[in-house]
């Protein structure tokens, strides 16, 4: 049988098996294929290099154990003024800032994984209790279940608390990464409902749990205590399924992340939202529905452009392809909507290659309202209009021509973050799945395999 033989015969299997609920849809665009391949990079065309299964316990090198660390200068974790102490919050947040930093006592711990130590884990958690010891300690582990078999998994059981994994060498000029989903617990609905198992969005009761002390607007007050900041439970939830970074990355606070992307396949889900600042795309119509029309569960495949999204804070804009079009900026852009009740007989394999000049983004799967499906997009590093921001590995690739100074004013304060992007610079590319912020986003996700590719 082919593979399109085979993607409709799992797909009438797979819809006899799930019931009714979620819609067993077809291929309805030159985008779109069948049933996900699950690692066979694209066919012919990409030779495996480098793969993970968790199929055998982990072997840890140069694991640095926890220590303490606020991103000080002249360390590895001092990357740019969004970092932990960054100039950005130093300037606006002032001396409150500092007191409330000198309050959290921050730690870290590395280590590598697989074939080489080809896997880097980073993970960062808060001593709460100022003990010595971080508290709501994130992990990620190989864990064994009957459903799922052996897989790894990422658990952070505090929204303080951070875990991610990474391509410990930089990236090859060309390649393809792909990632298998097996379950995932980040928030959006479960069985229509928002609060489920004692949760509110993915996140467990008890305690404030706010963005404290890091605030993404220049115009923030940053005098209230930690639990008078903003309440992340009621606002969102999230997880990186695949991304691509421009530095060796480590878990810092959001505004930090949001700088440092070039392309980025993510789930950031709204506790009941209602406003227009995100809207999912229905592939089989081609038209732009609200978020109520999803579940909360959306697949966001973003290219990150250097231009600014916010007027007065930081965060590069989006450049969103989809099944209804190209958009840049305005509302966020959901493609499809997973079905994670369905999960782990249902997986999801997220791919990004880098080739020929341009990043594709692509995700596998069973999709609400949809079905079987696989989505791929790809943007040019330079089209001209929309540069991938960082995109050269290497300083002949980039002429400097989208460089500028961003600047950022309150009152009587403003921060001017020099040469963003100037001749002679180049970003080497590493991939990254899990939870990189540090005051954002809790829960628990699996994964089956890392897997990559260079060309043939």
């Amino acid at each position: 049988m082919n593979r399109a033989g085979h993607a409709m015969a799992v797909a009438v299997l797979t819809a006899m098996i799930l019931g009714s609920g979620v819609a067993a849809g077809s291929p309805i665009s030159s985008s779109v294929s069948g049933y996900p391949g699950g690692g066979n990079g694209s066919g012919g065309a990409w030779r495996l290099v480098r793969a993970e299964n968790f199929n055998r316990p982990l072997k840890v090198r140069g694991d640095t154990g926890w220590f303490p660390s606020k991103d000080e200068k002249d360390t590895e974790y001092d990357v740019d003024a969004y970092d932990n102490d960054g100039e950005f919050f130093q300037t606006f947040g002032g001396e409150a800032f500092r007191k409330h930093l000198a309050t959290m006592d921050l730690y870290r711990r590395s280590y590598n994984i697989g074939k080489g130590g080809w896997l880097t884990v980073e993970l960062a958690a808060r001593d709460r209790d100022r003990d010595g010891t971080p508290d709501g300690i994130p992990t990620f582990a190989r864990t064994k279940s009957k459903r799922m078999g052996s897989v790894g998994t990422f658990t952070v059981p505090d929204h303080n608390s951070a875990a991610i994994l990474r391509s410990t060498e930089a990236l090859p000029e060309e390649y393809r990464v792909e990632v298998t989903l097996r379950a995932i617990d980040f928030g959006g609905q479960r069985n229509g409902s928002w609060d489920y198992d004692g949760k509110t969005n993915g996140y467990g009761p008890g305690g404030c749990k706010t963005n404290f002390p890091w605030a993404g607007s220049p115009g923030a007050d940053y005098n209230p205590e930690e639990c008078d900041w903003f309440d992340v439970t009621g606002d969102s939830n999230g997880y990186y399924f695949l991304s691509i970074m421009d530095h060796p990355v480590a878990p810092h606070n959001n505004v930090f992340v949001h700088q440092r992307r070039k392309v980025v396949m993510d789930g950031y889900n709204r506790y009941r939202y209602t406003g227009n600042g995100l809207r999912y795309c229905d592939p089989v119509s081609g038209t732009f529905q609200p978020y109520e029309w999803g579940s909360g569960n959306g697949v966001n495949m973003l290219f990150m452009t250097p231009f600014r999204r916010y007027s007065s804070s930081p965060g590069t804009q989006y450049l969103m392809k989809s099944e209804c079009g190209t958009v840049h900026g305005g509302a966020i852009v959901s493609q499809v909507d997973m079905v994670p009740e369905k999960m782990p007989e249902v997986s999801y394999v997220f791919a990004i290659e880098r080739r020929g000049g341009q990043y594709t983004l692509e995700v596998s799967g069973y999709f609400r309202n949809v079905g079987w499906g696989t989505y791929r997009y790809s943007q040019p590093f330079d089209d001209g209009e929309h540069p991938i921001h960082h995109y050269n590995q290497r300083t002949d690739e980039y002429d400097g021509r989208y460089n500028m100074d961003w600047t950022y004013s309150a009152g009587d304060k403003t921060f001017v973050d020099p040469n963003i992007w100037p001749a002679g610079s180049s970003y080497p590319d590493y991939f990254m799945i899990g939870i990189p912020h540090m005051n954002f986003y809790e829960g628990t996700a699996s994964i089956k395999d890392v897997r990559l590719y260079i060309p043939r």
